[in-house]
């Protein structure tokens, strides 16, 4: 794994529990704010989906970008997220 591969996966592991990000961010605040396609294929890899939460990570439009475990999954976990969120708030 490269260095900034090992610089994105520690930014969006730091991605507030409950919240998203764009895949922009991601790479800006990795480093390279030109590589937002990178991060996207950095993440299809990510080795802990579980632990380091790239279901965060969202297109710049919105959407919400692929996942590896299907965008259905990533809605799920990104719904559940924000509704824990609300009873700990």
């Amino acid at each position: 794994m490269n260095d900034f591969s090992k610089k994105v996966l520690k930014v969006v592991l730091n991605i507030p529990f409950g919240e998203v990000r764009t895949y922009k961010w991601v790479a800006k605040k990795a480093g390279n704010p030109k590589a937002a396609r990178a991060v996207g294929q950095i993440l299809k890899h990510n080795p802990y989906p579980i632990i380091i939460p790239c279901h965060r990570v969202i297109s710049s439009s919105g959407k919400l970008g692929g996942y590896i475990w299907g965008k259905k999954i990533k809605r799920l976990l990104q719904k559940l997220e924000r509704q824990i969120k609300e009873l700990v708030v």
